[in-house]
């Protein structure tokens, strides 16, 4: 999540010493919240709008609450004003241990006056969320996911009205439950029409950012519902990339381990009802036969291969290179298909590799004298997430003054030495760990080093120097008599 912004050193005592209803409720009240949950797979986007009043002059800064499940679940978060594009500096400031929620706060920018207005969007992205119901289906079976949450928008602040709606992919809905004993509900407590499912209104909500009301008024739903699509996840991704000047080259390569979260396979997996299904057209959800992949443009030399060796079955479209700082342009697109198709709650391990012209991602700073280079995190599969991912970036050899800048902060950042062929002191290699990343995470790392005219001549002179000792070795095992007995 970002955090480009910190809270003055007053504002932290503010929340963390004195009890946060009183802190916030004479702040802001809110005059709407609107939840809107789209459901799919593996991802849940959450888009929250809050309506907000200030009650007093001055206020600048608002406070968003997630409850414990919803923040175990979320990947991503953001905030923007209705109707703009540009992200609010926003602040994740943890458990806040006297009311059970984790706290975020908002700077807006611009304060607000007494009864003045504000539209908050807060997306968030949910992983892991959904999952398969019922969890084992066979063959020519139909895939089904299962949701559950709380009714409720838990805020610091008093709430005029609320409501939460749930956006389905089909209108085919198993089951949804109605939650009972909900006091703020005056109407219907859940309605559905269509693809949608809405919980709501419900009126005159206090401050519920509190262990208390959660305990008393907080209420769990579930949603029971078809999914037509593979519930697609990465368990692991390890990516290296690495940097060569000598010959103007950037290499990726990915070691990916591939799962199909949809209900597990009961029973015998079937060649002829795989290829039945296909034939009519009619491949079952929880059967994945192939993956599409956005790739770079300008890529050469692709290679995909698996545990037991090449895989031929795949088909890349590459397009021609953009150039640097350009707009537009289209994607290499790869049709990676297995060796067999995935079936629910099988695995599949990969390596997909390629080679791009190293002047596509890397540029010169006369200013500073330094190279400054941007690498992908990850290639992006919409609707899946990274469980774990590790990226490497290898400098070129006696690379200096390194620095680099990522997209949001790393669980781990490490930086060590990389020894391959035809190097002397090894190179500069830079090492990031994540978790949960989700095709919000498609970003660049950005790195700024300088390379000294002294290490571009390191590799000639140990290639000469190897070339010259094997000539060395060939000319004194020439003069060395080996024999036994001499004539």
């Amino acid at each position: 999540m970002p955090r480009p912004w910190r809270a003055p050193f007053s504002l932290l005592v503010s929340v963390f010493l004195f009890p946060l209803a009183s802190f916030a409720a004479n702040s802001f009240e809110n005059t709407a919240v609107v939840r809107t949950v789209d459901l799919g797979g593996t991802l849940t986007y959450v888009t929250t709008t809050y309506a907000i009043r200030a009650l007093e002059d001055g206020s600048s800064v608002y406070t968003i609450a997630l409850g414990e499940q919803e923040h175990a679940r979320t990947s991503w978060l953001e905030a923007k004003l209705k109707g703009q594009t540009k992200r609010l500096p926003l602040e994740d400031f943890g458990f806040h241990s006297e009311s059970g929620v984790y706290l975020y706060t908002i700077e807006l920018p611009k304060a607000l006056d007494t009864n003045g207005t504000a539209n908050l969007v807060i997306d968030t992205v949910q992983s892991h969320a959904t999952y398969a119901w019922p969890q084992e289906a066979r063959q020519q079976e139909e895939q089904a996911m299962k949701y559950h949450s709380e009714v409720l928008v838990i805020s610091p602040y008093k709430t005029v009205v609320q409501r939460t709606k749930l956006r389905l992919p089909t209108p085919q809905v198993h089951s949804y439950s109605t939650p009972e004993g909900i006091a703020f509900a005056k109407e219907s407590v859940v309605t559905k029409s269509g693809a949608t499912i809405t919980y709501g209104p419900f009126h005159d909500i206090p401050p519920s950012a509190t262990s208390g009301f959660q305990e008393k008024s907080q209420k769990p739903y579930t949603v029971h519902y078809a999914f037509e699509y593979p519930v697609l996840d990465i368990t692991k991704l390890e990516r290296s990339a690495e940097i060569s000047h000598w010959g103007s080259n950037l290499n990726i390569q990915d070691n990916i381990v591939f799962y199909n979260a949809g209900p597990r396979l009961k029973g015998h997996f079937s060649r002829l009802e795989f290829q039945t299904q296909a034939y009519f057209g009619r491949p079952k959800a929880h059967t994945i036969p192939s993956v599409t992949l956005h790739l770079p443009p300008g890529i050469r030399d692709a290679y995909f291969y698996d545990l037991v060796g090449n895989v031929s079955t795949s088909r890349l479209r590459t397009a021609p290179s953009v150039p640097k700082g350009s707009e537009g342009g289209r994607n290499s697109v790869l049709e990676l298909k297995p060796r067999y198709p995935i079936m629910g709650g099988w695995n599949y391990s990969f390596t997909l590799g390629w080679d791009s012209p190293l002047e596509d991602y890397a540029g010169y700073d006369s200013a500073t004298g330094k190279y400054v280079v941007s690498v992908p995190i990850m290639t992006v599969i919409v609707g899946s997430v990274v469980d774990e991912a590790e990226v490497k970036i290898v400098l070129p050899e006696g690379a200096t003054d390194i620095e680099y800048h990522l997209p949001y902060p790393a669980l781990s950042e490490n930086m060590s030495t990389h020894i391959s062929y035809l190097d002397t002191i090894g190179r500069p290699m830079i090492t990031l760990k994540y978790a949960q990343l989700t095709d919000k995470h498609g970003g660049n790392i950005y790195i700024a080093y300088k390379v000294p005219f002294t290490a571009h001549l390191r590799k000639p002179v140990a290639v000469a120097t190897a070339f010259l000792g094997v000539f060395a070795l060939g000319l004194i095992s020439k003069r060395v008599d080996t024999r036994i007995r001499q004539k």
